[in-house]
């Protein structure tokens, strides 16, 4: 069996290689001119917000460990690794050609009108917002070629599909947390994950009216022919493809990292 260990060894120095893949200035630039990396900079407080508050609602999680599980989440999910990691993907999976063309658009001043809205909509300040004003909006634009255009944009942004995987990712922590603090008396890390998975069409349909929400607060203030331009772009080959490095990019960097957290939970607590 002298081919396993080899296999292994081949398999270690591609692993640690990839981690020396640089990203090109070009990518960089690109990203830097679009909404992405402020918005990738909320990650970390979106994720650990949501376990606080998914432990605190539980009244059976001493404050000082949902402090302090609240902080390990954070540092499990640092911005600056996740725009790295979408650097070094977006400078892999996208052509030179590709990555000038999602420039030119970023460029424009449309472009940078819609990047101020997004990046406006992503602080965590606005979420509240958009969730206390969601009724009010679905009824203003109810009907409107406005409203009528949300499943185009959804599936050119793929704004639903990136977000109930990023709700999942911030359950998966909620769980490994609990699973921590329950110890060996919980259904444990694995058993809650399951559980979480099989809800996905449930997370989804609520996902998806949070999104539709987000979507008419976030471009309240463009027209409908300007609203149509983005979506144009995004529906473009390379507007596609950008989305799509971008949303995997992230997806991957979130769910990494998530069952570490349970570990170092875990030592914390003694479990």
């Amino acid at each position: 069996m002298p081919a396993l260990p080899q296999f292994k060894l081949l398999s270690g120095l591609l692993l640690v290689l990839s981690g020396f893949v640089q990203a090109s200035p070009l990518a960089k630039s690109v990203l830097e001119a679009s909404p992405i990396d402020d918005i990738v900079a909320q990650y970390p407080v979106m994720i650990s917000e949501g376990v606080r508050q998914g432990l605190s609602q539980t009244g059976q999680v001493d404050p000082m460990v949902v402090t302090t599980a609240t902080m390990v989440v954070r540092n499990a999910f640092r911005a600056a690794d996740l725009q790295a990691d979408l650097e070094r993907e977006v400078s892999s999976s996208m052509s030179d050609e590709q990555l000038r063309e999602v420039g030119r658009w970023y460029e424009t001043p449309l472009a940078e009108k819609i990047s101020r809205a997004e990046i406006n909509a992503s602080r965590p300040e606005t979420w509240q917002t958009i969730q206390q004003g969601a009724a009010d909006l679905q009824a203003r634009f109810r009907g409107t070629e406005r409203a009528k255009l949300f499943s185009r944009y959804d599936r050119a942004a793929r704004a639903t599909e990136s977000a109930v995987d990023t709700t999942i990712a911030v359950q998966l922590g909620l769980a490994t947390a609990v699973s921590a603090f329950q110890g060996s008396n919980g259904p444990g890390f694995d058993r809650l994950k399951q559980m979480i998975e099989s809800r996905r069409e449930q997370t989804r349909a609520v996902v998806a009216q949070q999104v539709y929400s987000a979507y008419l607060h976030t471009y309240q203030d463009l027209t409908v022919d300007e609203l149509k331009t983005y979506i144009g772009f995004l529906e473009t080959g390379a507007g596609a493809k950008f989305t799509r490095v971008v949303t995997t990019s992230i997806q991957n960097s979130i769910t990494g990292p998530v069952e570490t957290v349970g570990s170092q939970l875990a030592r914390f607590l003694g479990s």
